[in-house]
């Protein structure tokens, strides 16, 4: 079984959206990674640029609204 890694945070906006763009490109698929918000906006316009300057694609993102949503 592989283990699950949530990054839970209040807009699931940036940081959030971020390091789960981040772990996810270092494990591959050895592990669920998901990222979730309490009270979700969208996500952080210069959060996709600096992941992208980074070589990193989080634009298809979604801020997520509640935990049982992203883990899925």
């Amino acid at each position: 079984m592989k283990h699950k890694v949530l990054f839970l945070c209040t807009g699931n906006s940036a940081r959030s959206q971020m390091a789960e763009g981040l772990l996810r490109h270092l494990v591959g698929d050895q592990m669920d990674v998901f990222s979730a918000g309490t009270k979700p906006s969208t996500v952080n316009p210069l959060a996709i640029r600096v992941m992208q300057e980074r070589g990193l694609d989080i634009s298809h993102h979604r801020s997520k609204p509640n935990l049982q949503r992203a883990t899925r």
